[in-house]
């Protein structure tokens, strides 16, 4: 038992948290998501208008430390705007309601106080690109033809990315892969992504989609990017307002932003990949 338990804290100080929290927390998400989309997808978006909200929260209180005051109420009236457009309106709602939703922000910013505007607006406009307008593939994927399917894909991808990139690195990892951004995350760890990810998704599309394995090959490898591209952003943006966390409401894992990042950059491009495959019937 001592041995297990130095193990585990070995294990937790390596990676940089807790692991069993984080597990039961990944569990307890997963159940959530996909029981809402089993008994009504409305629940569903319920689920995500409520967690992206959170997020804007997050991301406020963050810019608060970094010395940048933008109105929280602000963010949730543009976050609420984009997710209701994605869900009722498709993908032009989203875009419509994205042009029109940053033009006002940056005017309410510029009313409120005119110090710091570039700093302040740039901020705010970032903040509703980053979260409700990648949250609303999300919403995107769940209002499509076959959303258990296409949500199940996503989270595949983003889960055996995360997953195996930690596993590879903790094992093996030995080559920084962006020391200055995110000193754990190492080559060893994104090649481990990507052999685990490209087969986990072809493995979807063969047996859940009933689809060719070929797709879900190249849909993998476009994950990986995605979601890499997604978990460095987030870094980058902690390591520049010098905090080690978004939050602290999921256990082992920080914040909702923190479990969420790869996710919010991986959905457009499986959106987009299933557009592909459903106009040019590949």
């Amino acid at each position: 038992m001592d041995d297990l338990h130095s193990l585990n804290e070995s294990i937790n100080q390596k990676a940089g948290r807790k692991l069993l929290p984080s597990i039961l927390v990944s569990l307890s998400i997963l159940v959530v998501v996909f029981g809402a989309l089993k008994i009504n997808p409305n629940i569903f978006m319920v689920f995500v208008w409520i967690a992206m909200l959170l997020a804007n929260r997050e991301i406020v209180r963050a810019y608060l430390g970094g010395g940048i005051q933008i109105p929280l109420s602000i963010l949730l009236v543009a976050n609420t705007g984009l997710l209701a457009a994605a869900w009722w309106g498709k993908v032009s709602g989203l875009a419509v309601a994205t042009a029109f939703a940053i033009p006002n922000v940056m005017v309410s910013i510029l009313i409120i106080s005119p110090k710091d505007f570039v700093k302040r607006s740039t901020a705010a406009v970032f903040a509703i690109f980053y979260i409700p307008f990648l949250a609303g593939f999300i919403l995107l994927l769940a209002k499509d033809t076959n959303p258990i399917g296409k949500i199940f894909t996503l989270v595949v991808l983003v889960s055996c990315n995360d997953t195996f990139a930690y596993l590879s690195g903790l094992f093996f990892g030995k080559h920084p892969l962006a020391p200055h951004i995110s000193p754990k995350k190492t080559w060893e760890g994104l090649i481990g992504a990507l052999v685990a990810t490209t087969v986990g998704a072809s493995l979807v599309f063969y047996f859940v989609l009933n689809d060719r394995w070929w797709l879900g090959a190249i849909i993998g490898v476009m994950g990986v990017t995605t979601a890499t591209c997604g978990d460095l952003i987030e870094s980058a943006l902690k390591r520049d307002l010098q905090i080690k966390d978004m939050g602290s409401i999921l256990p082992g894992h920080g914040g909702i932003l923190d479990r969420v990042d790869s996710l919010l950059f991986t959905a457009p491009a499986v959106w987009f990949v299933f557009e592909l495959i459903k106009h040019y019937k590949l």
